[in-house]
């Protein structure tokens, strides 16, 4: 999931850079997306590792 936020982040960046600004908006929407669900995923995954075990 984090790869694929990279890999958005520099789409925009290279469409930016080229003036391409419809595409390094939608870019930058779906890698900020992408780093959202991320971290929530990755919260989720500590709270739940840290059961005791039964």
């Amino acid at each position: 999931m984090l790869h694929y936020a990279v890999v958005f982040f520099v789409i925009a960046l290279i469409a930016a850079v080229l003036g391409f600004t419809g595409i390094a908006g939608a870019a930058s929407n779906i890698a900020w997306i992408l780093f959202v669900v991320f971290v929530v995923l990755a919260i989720i995954s500590l709270l739940r590792g840290r059961r005791p075990a039964a």
